[in-house]
Protein backbone atom coordinates (compact mmCIF):
# COMPACT_ATOMS: atom_id res chain seq x y z
CA UNK A 1 0.00 0.00 0.00
CA UNK A 2 1.12 3.44 -1.37
CA UNK A 3 0.07 6.33 1.50
CA UNK A 4 -0.50 9.92 0.33
CA UNK A 5 1.07 12.60 2.79
CA UNK A 6 -2.06 13.15 4.74
CA UNK A 7 -2.22 9.56 5.63
CA UNK A 8 0.30 9.27 7.38
CA UNK A 9 -0.94 8.91 11.22
CA UNK A 10 -3.01 6.03 9.30
CA UNK A 11 0.10 4.34 7.72
CA UNK A 12 1.31 4.08 11.57
CA UNK A 13 -1.75 2.17 12.72
CA UNK A 14 -2.08 0.14 10.26
CA UNK A 15 1.59 -0.82 10.11
CA UNK A 16 0.98 -0.88 14.04
CA UNK A 17 -1.97 -3.77 13.26
CA UNK A 18 0.04 -5.67 10.90
CA UNK A 19 3.29 -5.66 13.63
CA UNK A 20 1.02 -7.44 16.02
CA UNK A 21 -0.14 -10.08 13.61
CA UNK A 22 3.60 -10.72 12.44
CA UNK A 23 4.77 -11.28 16.36
CA UNK A 24 1.78 -13.83 16.66
CA UNK A 25 2.80 -15.40 13.91
CA UNK A 26 5.93 -15.55 15.26
CA UNK A 27 5.38 -16.92 19.21
CA UNK A 28 3.65 -19.65 19.79
CA UNK A 29 0.49 -19.52 21.97
CA UNK A 30 0.67 -15.75 21.35
CA UNK A 31 -2.88 -14.14 20.72
CA UNK A 32 -2.64 -10.33 20.07
CA UNK A 33 -5.73 -10.76 17.41
CA UNK A 34 -8.25 -8.45 20.06
CA UNK A 35 -5.67 -6.02 20.10
CA UNK A 36 -4.81 -6.02 15.77
CA UNK A 37 -8.99 -5.58 15.73
CA UNK A 38 -9.17 -2.96 17.97
CA UNK A 39 -6.31 -1.12 15.93
CA UNK A 40 -8.35 -1.80 12.48
CA UNK A 41 -11.30 0.04 14.01
CA UNK A 42 -9.50 2.70 14.86
CA UNK A 43 -7.37 2.71 11.34
CA UNK A 44 -11.19 2.26 9.77
CA UNK A 45 -12.62 5.00 11.97
CA UNK A 46 -9.54 7.30 10.26
CA UNK A 47 -10.05 6.36 6.82
CA UNK A 48 -13.43 7.45 6.99
CA UNK A 49 -12.50 10.89 8.75
CA UNK A 50 -9.46 11.86 6.20
CA UNK A 51 -11.71 11.29 2.86
CA UNK A 52 -14.81 12.82 4.15
CA UNK A 53 -13.90 16.25 3.05
CA UNK A 54 -11.14 16.29 1.55
CA UNK A 55 -9.75 19.75 0.33
CA UNK A 56 -8.98 20.18 -3.95
CA UNK A 57 -5.59 19.64 -3.39
CA UNK A 58 -5.92 16.69 -1.14
CA UNK A 59 -8.44 15.45 -3.82
CA UNK A 60 -5.36 16.09 -6.77
CA UNK A 61 -3.01 13.60 -4.43
CA UNK A 62 -5.67 10.82 -4.25
CA UNK A 63 -6.24 11.58 -8.29
CA UNK A 64 -2.81 10.69 -8.87
CA UNK A 65 -2.57 7.75 -6.60
CA UNK A 66 0.12 5.44 -8.35
CA UNK A 67 -2.31 2.46 -6.88
CA UNK A 68 -5.05 3.52 -8.90
CA UNK A 69 -6.95 1.65 -11.22
CA UNK A 70 -5.69 2.60 -14.55
CA UNK A 71 -7.08 2.44 -18.19
CA UNK A 72 -5.60 -1.17 -18.65
CA UNK A 73 -7.45 -2.36 -15.67
CA UNK A 74 -10.89 -0.86 -16.40
CA UNK A 75 -10.56 -2.75 -20.28
CA UNK A 76 -9.42 -6.18 -18.57
CA UNK A 77 -12.16 -6.12 -16.30
CA UNK A 78 -15.01 -4.75 -18.23
CA UNK A 79 -14.51 -5.45 -22.02
CA UNK A 80 -14.57 -8.44 -23.64
CA UNK A 81 -13.44 -9.84 -27.27
CA UNK A 82 -10.57 -7.00 -26.42
CA UNK A 83 -9.10 -6.10 -30.01
CA UNK A 84 -6.17 -3.35 -30.11
CA UNK A 85 -5.73 -0.79 -32.59
CA UNK A 86 -2.45 0.85 -33.22
CA UNK A 87 -0.94 3.36 -34.74
CA UNK A 88 -2.36 7.00 -36.82
CA UNK A 89 -1.42 5.60 -40.03
CA UNK A 90 0.96 8.99 -40.44
CA UNK A 91 3.89 8.59 -37.97
CA UNK A 92 3.84 5.60 -35.38
CA UNK A 93 1.90 4.31 -32.44
CA UNK A 94 1.54 6.03 -29.11
CA UNK A 95 1.62 3.69 -26.35
CA UNK A 96 0.16 6.72 -23.63
CA UNK A 97 -3.19 6.29 -25.52
CA UNK A 98 -4.67 2.59 -25.70
CA UNK A 99 -7.97 2.02 -28.32
CA UNK A 100 -9.81 -1.22 -29.58
CA UNK A 101 -12.41 -2.57 -30.03
CA UNK A 102 -14.45 -5.00 -27.64
CA UNK A 103 -17.83 -6.09 -26.51
CA UNK A 104 -19.47 -3.91 -23.08
CA UNK A 105 -22.04 -6.00 -21.68
CA UNK A 106 -22.28 -7.94 -24.52
CA UNK A 107 -22.40 -4.64 -26.93
CA UNK A 108 -19.88 -3.84 -29.47
CA UNK A 109 -17.96 -0.65 -29.19
CA UNK A 110 -14.92 1.35 -29.19
CA UNK A 111 -12.75 1.67 -26.57
CA UNK A 112 -10.04 4.93 -26.40
CA UNK A 113 -8.05 6.45 -23.09
CA UNK A 114 -4.83 7.14 -21.36
CA UNK A 115 -2.46 4.81 -19.66
CA UNK A 116 0.32 5.94 -16.90
CA UNK A 117 1.73 2.46 -16.24
CA UNK A 118 1.85 1.10 -13.10
CA UNK A 119 5.69 0.74 -12.27
CA UNK A 120 8.71 2.38 -13.62
CA UNK A 121 9.31 0.56 -16.64
CA UNK A 122 5.31 0.49 -17.51
CA UNK A 123 5.73 4.70 -16.97
CA UNK A 124 8.09 5.05 -19.36
CA UNK A 125 6.95 3.03 -21.84
CA UNK A 126 3.07 4.83 -21.72
CA UNK A 127 5.19 7.99 -21.15
CA UNK A 128 3.35 8.53 -17.58
CA UNK A 129 -0.14 8.83 -19.77
CA UNK A 130 0.97 12.04 -21.84
CA UNK A 131 0.14 11.94 -25.10
CA UNK A 132 1.71 12.66 -28.37
CA UNK A 133 0.16 13.85 -31.77
CA UNK A 134 0.11 10.69 -32.95
CA UNK A 135 -2.02 9.34 -30.10
CA UNK A 136 -4.68 12.17 -30.43
CA UNK A 137 -4.62 11.06 -34.73
CA UNK A 138 -4.82 7.40 -33.44
CA UNK A 139 -7.99 8.68 -31.60
CA UNK A 140 -9.31 10.17 -34.43
CA UNK A 141 -9.13 7.60 -36.30
CA UNK A 142 -10.47 4.95 -34.26
CA UNK A 143 -13.67 7.45 -33.78
CA UNK A 144 -14.15 7.73 -37.55
CA UNK A 145 -13.94 3.89 -37.37
CA UNK A 146 -16.73 3.49 -34.89
CA UNK A 147 -18.76 6.56 -36.97
CA UNK A 148 -18.77 4.58 -40.09
CA UNK A 149 -19.76 1.44 -38.41
CA UNK A 150 -22.12 3.07 -35.69
CA UNK A 151 -20.64 1.91 -32.86
CA UNK A 152 -20.81 4.07 -29.32
CA UNK A 153 -17.38 5.69 -28.12
CA UNK A 154 -16.44 5.18 -24.26
CA UNK A 155 -13.10 7.41 -23.53
CA UNK A 156 -11.11 6.54 -20.07
CA UNK A 157 -9.73 9.91 -19.25
CA UNK A 158 -6.36 9.90 -16.88
CA UNK A 159 -3.29 12.64 -18.13
CA UNK A 160 -1.42 14.86 -16.90
CA UNK A 161 -2.16 16.64 -19.79
CA UNK A 162 -0.58 16.03 -23.41
CA UNK A 163 3.15 15.95 -23.82
CA UNK A 164 4.70 19.13 -24.28
CA UNK A 165 8.21 18.13 -25.95
CA UNK A 166 9.56 19.72 -28.81
CA UNK A 167 9.26 15.94 -31.43
CA UNK A 168 5.41 16.55 -30.16
CA UNK A 169 5.28 20.14 -30.86
CA UNK A 170 7.23 19.60 -34.29
CA UNK A 171 4.55 16.96 -35.13
CA UNK A 172 1.83 18.98 -34.96
CA UNK A 173 0.92 18.51 -30.90
CA UNK A 174 -1.95 21.41 -30.83
CA UNK A 175 -3.35 20.66 -34.30
CA UNK A 176 -3.58 16.86 -33.21
CA UNK A 177 -5.65 18.09 -30.12
CA UNK A 178 -7.85 20.89 -32.06
CA UNK A 179 -8.63 17.90 -34.58
CA UNK A 180 -9.91 15.43 -31.75
CA UNK A 181 -11.69 17.66 -30.12
CA UNK A 182 -13.42 18.64 -33.53
CA UNK A 183 -13.81 14.64 -34.18
CA UNK A 184 -15.43 14.53 -30.96
CA UNK A 185 -18.12 16.91 -31.95
CA UNK A 186 -18.49 15.26 -35.17
CA UNK A 187 -19.25 11.67 -34.50
CA UNK A 188 -23.19 10.39 -35.13
CA UNK A 189 -22.87 7.68 -32.66
CA UNK A 190 -22.83 7.67 -28.67
CA UNK A 191 -19.49 9.25 -27.13
CA UNK A 192 -19.36 8.87 -23.36
CA UNK A 193 -16.61 9.52 -21.26
CA UNK A 194 -15.31 8.99 -17.93
CA UNK A 195 -12.49 10.99 -16.02
CA UNK A 196 -10.75 8.45 -13.90
CA UNK A 197 -8.01 9.91 -12.49
CA UNK A 198 -6.41 13.21 -13.67
CA UNK A 199 -8.20 15.19 -16.40
CA UNK A 200 -5.67 17.61 -17.45
CA UNK A 201 -5.87 20.70 -19.85
CA UNK A 202 -6.22 20.54 -23.88
CA UNK A 203 -4.78 16.31 -23.45
CA UNK A 204 -7.67 15.58 -21.65
CA UNK A 205 -10.60 17.66 -23.91
CA UNK A 206 -9.15 15.98 -27.06
CA UNK A 207 -10.92 12.66 -25.22
CA UNK A 208 -13.95 14.39 -23.10
CA UNK A 209 -16.19 16.12 -25.49
CA UNK A 210 -18.73 14.17 -25.19
CA UNK A 211 -22.23 13.32 -24.84
CA UNK A 212 -22.63 12.30 -21.30
CA UNK A 213 -19.33 13.24 -19.07
CA UNK A 214 -18.85 11.44 -15.17
CA UNK A 215 -16.05 11.52 -13.13
CA UNK A 216 -14.91 9.57 -10.17
CA UNK A 217 -15.36 11.03 -6.74
CA UNK A 218 -12.36 11.69 -6.34
CA UNK A 219 -10.84 12.46 -9.97
CA UNK A 220 -9.85 16.42 -10.54
CA UNK A 221 -10.58 18.20 -14.28
CA UNK A 222 -8.67 21.16 -14.83
CA UNK A 223 -7.26 23.52 -17.58
CA UNK A 224 -4.00 23.23 -16.05
CA UNK A 225 -2.47 21.60 -13.35
CA UNK A 226 -2.31 23.16 -9.57
CA UNK A 227 1.14 24.05 -9.41
CA UNK A 228 1.44 25.05 -13.25
CA UNK A 229 -1.66 27.44 -12.23
CA UNK A 230 0.82 28.66 -9.17
CA UNK A 231 4.04 29.40 -11.02
CA UNK A 232 1.74 31.00 -13.54
CA UNK A 233 0.06 33.58 -11.17
CA UNK A 234 2.44 33.73 -7.82
CA UNK A 235 5.35 32.80 -9.44
CA UNK A 236 5.58 29.99 -7.06
CA UNK A 237 4.98 26.48 -7.51
CA UNK A 238 4.33 25.83 -3.77
CA UNK A 239 0.98 27.62 -3.87
CA UNK A 240 -0.67 24.26 -5.30
CA UNK A 241 -2.76 24.50 -2.30
CA UNK A 242 -4.28 27.78 -3.05
CA UNK A 243 -4.23 27.04 -6.90
CA UNK A 244 -6.33 23.48 -6.16
CA UNK A 245 -8.74 25.92 -4.43
CA UNK A 246 -9.09 28.72 -7.16
CA UNK A 247 -9.25 25.87 -10.37
CA UNK A 248 -12.73 24.73 -9.13
CA UNK A 249 -11.07 21.20 -10.74
CA UNK A 250 -12.82 18.94 -8.47
CA UNK A 251 -15.55 16.44 -9.51
CA UNK A 252 -17.85 18.08 -7.21
CA UNK A 253 -17.21 21.44 -8.25
CA UNK A 254 -17.42 20.48 -11.69
CA UNK A 255 -21.01 19.16 -10.73
CA UNK A 256 -22.36 22.45 -9.62
CA UNK A 257 -20.84 24.32 -12.76
CA UNK A 258 -22.36 22.20 -15.08
CA UNK A 259 -19.49 20.38 -16.63
CA UNK A 260 -19.55 17.33 -15.31
CA UNK A 261 -23.19 15.16 -15.91
CA UNK A 262 -22.52 12.78 -12.81
CA UNK A 263 -20.44 11.93 -10.16
CA UNK A 264 -19.49 8.15 -9.73
CA UNK A 265 -19.18 7.13 -5.71
CA UNK A 266 -15.82 5.75 -4.58
CA UNK A 267 -14.95 2.99 -1.86
CA UNK A 268 -14.00 4.55 1.29
CA UNK A 269 -10.61 5.57 0.73
CA UNK A 270 -10.50 6.08 -2.85
CA UNK A 271 -10.70 3.27 -5.82
CA UNK A 272 -7.13 2.75 -5.20
CA UNK A 273 -8.63 0.63 -1.94
CA UNK A 274 -11.29 -1.18 -3.29
CA UNK A 275 -10.00 -1.31 -7.22
CA UNK A 276 -12.53 -3.67 -8.44
CA UNK A 277 -15.52 -1.92 -6.59
CA UNK A 278 -14.53 1.04 -8.48
CA UNK A 279 -14.35 -0.81 -11.59
CA UNK A 280 -17.75 -2.28 -10.99
CA UNK A 281 -19.27 1.60 -10.30
CA UNK A 282 -17.44 2.87 -13.43
CA UNK A 283 -18.98 -0.09 -15.18
CA UNK A 284 -22.15 0.34 -14.10
CA UNK A 285 -22.45 4.42 -15.02
CA UNK A 286 -21.11 3.48 -18.47
CA UNK A 287 -23.91 1.21 -18.96
CA UNK A 288 -26.61 3.57 -17.59
CA UNK A 289 -25.42 6.72 -20.00
CA UNK A 290 -25.15 4.79 -22.53
CA UNK A 291 -28.28 3.41 -22.06
CA UNK A 292 -29.83 7.33 -22.13
CA UNK A 293 -28.35 8.30 -25.17
CA UNK A 294 -29.65 5.01 -27.15
CA UNK A 295 -32.17 5.31 -29.96
CA UNK A 296 -30.70 8.69 -30.33
CA UNK A 297 -30.79 9.64 -34.14
CA UNK A 298 -27.63 10.96 -35.74
CA UNK A 299 -28.89 14.08 -35.96
CA UNK A 300 -29.75 14.70 -32.73
CA UNK A 301 -26.67 13.34 -30.79
CA UNK A 302 -24.50 15.79 -33.14
CA UNK A 303 -26.97 18.74 -32.66
CA UNK A 304 -27.36 17.81 -28.55
CA UNK A 305 -23.30 17.65 -27.92
CA UNK A 306 -22.52 20.76 -29.98
CA UNK A 307 -25.47 22.52 -28.32
CA UNK A 308 -24.37 21.58 -25.07
CA UNK A 309 -20.52 23.04 -25.04
CA UNK A 310 -21.90 26.07 -26.48
CA UNK A 311 -23.96 26.48 -23.41
CA UNK A 312 -21.43 25.48 -21.69
CA UNK A 313 -19.60 28.46 -22.76
CA UNK A 314 -23.04 30.92 -22.34
CA UNK A 315 -22.94 30.08 -19.19
CA UNK A 316 -19.23 30.86 -18.37
CA UNK A 317 -19.60 34.42 -19.92
CA UNK A 318 -22.79 35.28 -18.07
CA UNK A 319 -20.89 34.16 -14.63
Amino acid sequence: MTYLEFERPLADLEGKAEELRALARKGEGVDLEKEAAALDLKAGDMLRSLYRNLDPWRKTLVARHPDRPHCIDYIKALITEWTPLAGDRAFGDDHAVMGGLGRFRDQAVVVIGHEKGNDTRSRIHRNFGMSRPEGYRKAIRLMDMADRFGLPVITLVDTPGAYPGKGAEERGQSEAIARSTEKCLQIGVPLVSIIIGEGGSGGAVAFATADRLAMLEHSIYSVISPEGCASILWKDAEKMREAAEALKLTAQDLRKLGVVDSVIPEPTGGAQRDPDEAIRQVGDEIARLLGELEGTNRADLIRKRRQKYLDMGARGLAA
